[in-house]
């Protein structure tokens, strides 16, 4: 019984070891990550730089948000995201969830889907910001980000939202809820683009 419970041991000891050794999150994986935080930082910069006051705060109707709004509520979820990452990583790494976890296309093909999400009440735009100063809130946000995912000896694959759900997500996971909330949002700006009575007059630029 004895030799058993040694044997046992060591085979756990053995078990933690790989663990601690392999990291789950590769370099492809990081700069997966990275580019697309830069990407979608990108595309929402270039969609909106230019915007005159008027275009920065016209509504398609009195209940739909304004593209000011828009980048307002996505810097918002900017810090949201940073505050989820940050207690994930303090939390113990959870390798042994990795092979019981949704697929990274779940998170992917939910934050793309056409169905309208609900807005929390922390990332309901005040509108109190004017125009271009939401994409300069936005963009000192991201850049943060950037530079943690770049830098970050944290294991993201191995690093779980531990919140008693049946299958937690992983930080990789998260940051692709990340920067595919921007790219759903871009779709929302460039339909408020395309309305009749949107403004068409251009801004200078600088």
């Amino acid at each position: 019984m004895k030799q058993r419970l040694i044997l046992l041991s060591l085979l756990m000891l053995v078990i933690t070891t790989s663990y601690a050794q392999k990291n789950f999150w590769t370099e492809t994986d990081r700069r997966y990550t990275v580019d697309n935080l830069k990407r979608t930082r990108d595309e929402l910069t270039r969609e909106t730089e230019h915007l005159t006051d008027a275009q920065w705060h016209f509504h398609e109707s009195p209940d739909r948000w304004s593209i000011a709004e828009v980048v307002e509520h996505l810097a918002l979820w900017e810090i949201i995201w940073a505050r989820e990452i940050g207690m994930g990583i303090r939390n113990t790494a959870r390798p042994d969830l990795i092979a019981t976890s949704r697929p990274d296309s779940y998170y992917h093909d939910f934050i793309m889907e056409n169905k309208a999400h609900k807005s929390s009440d922390l990332s309901r735009p005040t509108g109190f910001i004017q125009g271009k100063n939401n994409l300069t809130f936005f963009q000192r946000l991201r850049d943060q980000a950037i530079t943690f995912a770049d830098t970050t000896q944290a294991d993201m694959r191995a690093q779980f939202e531990l919140t008693a759900t049946p299958s937690p997500r992983n930080m990789h996971q998260v940051y692709i809820y990340q920067w595919g909330h921007v790219d759903r949002h871009l779709r929302q700006i460039r339909k408020i683009k395309q309305h009749p009575n949107y403004p068409k007059e251009t801004a200078l630029k600088k």
